[in-house]
Parts: structure tokens; C-alpha cells; sequence
């Protein structure tokens, strides 16, 4: 059945307007954005399809490539290019956010943006969001890539990085593809390195965050590990 056919009080786009976008599922705001559906399925029946393609989670979806997404019965290449651009803009939102205020008095929306950078790679990623004088954004940088288990960071790096961009201080992060986000013994040994070494040039670590999948990225801050 079309949801055109459906009771008015049912439909998402309807509910939106009546109830606000919180008051709707995934599957619901996904099917807003598709607008309509393919033959024997509606909008809703298409973005559950969708969704279940990518484990039911919007981060693993908003990660996949446009090769994946138009490989889902009825989505096809248009409506890939629509949804990488909506998820583009997402993070572009929350990055000009971090870039015009104090970002260390916003950890909310760092951790957001970090959720939807770094929550469903498949393999490890280390980066730094640089910060000037007042903790505002100079930019996020992806520094090491490396396997499923472990990645290689250079402190020598890191400090050339840090200098390179003027930075006062700086927000490190990586994620656990397995999806603990608890961090290793190796894990506080290379946050304690890197905090000498940037304080020898005078940058300050403010925090390194660990992130797995959609759960709260955890702050060595909060943990009293920095």
C-alpha cells in the first residue's frame, strides 16, 4: 500500500508536521527523504530495506560508499547521491559548529561528530582536531590508518602535524572496530607519549576519545587518564 493510502495521522511526513522529526523512527525519516517507493513496497518499506542492509544503523549507512547504497533493490545511483549528500551535511554542519565556538565547552557535539566519522570504519583510525588559542576548530585530520586490530602512531609526526597548523591545542580520537570502547593498556602509554612530546611545543592535549559504533565515544578526560 502507498502511503498516500494510508490514514493521515500514519504517514511521516504528516506526523513530522503534527509531532516533530524526533517523534519519528529511522525508517520514517529515511522514507521522507526518499519520498517514494518502488513497486509493491512504500517509502517506509524501502528505508527498512535499507536499513537492515546496513546492520540497522544509521552510522554504518552513512559510511557506506555510493556503490553499496545503489546496490539496495530501489535505491539506485540518484537516491545514493542524495543520501551521501545529506550525511555530507550533517557533518559539515556539526564541523562549522566546532570551527565558531569554544569546542572543549561542547564535548556533546564533538562526540557527535565523531560518532558520525568514526563509528563504523572497519579498520582503525587515528586523527587530531587541531585547535587554536580559544579551543575553536582549525581542522580534523585523519593522521594513521591501519588494520582491523591496531594502528602505528608517530609521535615525531603527530608534533610536525601540530606545528604545521598552528595549533594550540588539540583533540585526539580513535576508534575500536570491535566495538569496545574501553581503552588498552597500549592505548594510555601512547596518549601519555603524545601529551610530553606536543607539551615540548607547547600544545595541549585536551582530551583523546575512544569511539565504538553508535555507544558514547569514552573521554580519557572524564576517565582521569590524561
Amino acid at each position: 500500500m502507498a502511503i498516500t493510502d494510508w490514514p493521515e495521522g500514519e504517514r511521516p511526513r504528516e506526523r513530522l508536521l503534527a509531532h516533530g522529526a524526533e517523534a519519528l523512527s529511522d525508517a520514517e525519516l529515511l522514507a521522507i527523504y526518499l519520498r517514494v517507493g518502488v513497486r509493491g513496497k512504500s517509502a517506509v518499506d524501502l528505508a527498512r530495506d535499507l536499513l537492515q542492509r546496513f546492520d540497522g544503523r544509521l552510522g554504518v549507512l552513512a559510511e557506506a560508499t555510493l556503490e553499496e547504497l545503489a546496490s539496495v533493490s530501489g535505491i539506485g545511483m540518484a537516491k545514493a547521491a542524495q543520501l551521501k549528500a545529506s550525511f555530507e551535511l550533517a557533518r559539515r554542519a556539526l564541523s562549522q559548529e566546532m570551527a565558531s565556538r569554544d569546542t572543549f565547552s561542547a564535548p556533546g557535539q564533538v562526540r557527535d561528530w565523531l560518532r558520525l566519522k568514526l563509528g563504523s570504519r572497519p579498520h582503525e583510525v587515528f586523527m587530531a582536531l587541531w585547535l587554536d588559542a580559544q579551543n575553536r576548530l582549525l581542522r580534523a585530520e585523519e593522521l594513521f590508518t591501519g588494520s582491523l586490530t591496531q594502528t602505528s602512531v608517530y609521535p615525531r609526526e603527530v608534533v610536525k602535524a601540530a606545528l604545521a597548523h598552528n595549533a594550540a591545542a588539540v583533540i585526539l580520537a580513535h576508534n575500536h572496530p570491535s566495538g569496545v570502547a574501553e581503552p588498552s593498556r597500549a592505548d594510555e602509554m601512547l596518549t601519555r607519549t603524545l601529551k610530553d612530546a606536543l607539551a615540548m611545543v607547547d600544545v595541549k592535549l585536551l582530551d583523546h576519545f575512544i569511539v565504538a559504533g553508535t555507544q558514547p565515544p569514552l573521554s580519557f578526560a572524564e576517565r582521569g587518564l590524561i
